[in-house]
């Protein structure tokens, strides 16, 4: 499913809007290229029915400097912390559970289906599917989903700053 925009075309942005920065760990930012804000709606279900990668996020639209992506989650992700952002989740289908480490000691948060929470920056966490989620997440584009400090990232997880729905 492709959300390019139909109709009259979007205006352009200015160069330093056009592109944001990727890092993961122990490497410099790269340019990523920003898809267009989507035009017109997209349908939630058939954007996560256009992939079937695990842990891998689709960015399914833009809300000023923030992604709005979905993805496909089961089993463990991986400890990590964003220190500048909160991160966002919307549980769109099956159950998330978070664990978490604060200063107050470990805790989980269990997410059934329709449930939202947010991972305070700063904090670190770990997702956990025990039997598969679709989720929604919102936050600042070019942000990793391994964050800034982390555990050695599994092969099961896509350490990525989000791919193009369609990708």
């Amino acid at each position: 499913m492709s959300h390019e925009p139909t109709g009259p075309a979007a205006p352009e942005a200015a160069p330093e809007a056009q592109a944001g920065t990727a890092a993961t760990a122990g490497t410099a930012p790269e340019p990523i290229a920003l898809e267009p804000i989507a035009l017109e709606p997209i349908a939630l279900d058939e954007a996560l029915a256009s992939f079937d990668a695990l842990w891998s996020p689709r960015i399914v639209t833009r809300v000023n400097d923030y992604d709005v992506r979905v993805a496909k989650v089961h089993g463990e992700h991986l400890w990590h912390v964003h220190d500048d952002t909160d991160e966002f989740f919307l549980v769109l289908d099956g159950e998330l559970h978070i664990h978490l480490r604060e200063p107050a000691g470990p805790r989980t948060v269990r997410l059934p289906r329709g449930a939202v929470f947010t991972v305070p920056r700063g904090t670190e966490h770990k997702p956990y599917a025990p039997d598969g989620a679709a989720i929604l997440l919102f936050e600042p584009t070019g942000t990793a989903t391994v964050g800034d400090r982390h555990d050695e990232v599994p092969a099961h997880v896509d350490a990525t700053t989000g791919h193009p729905l369609g990708s």
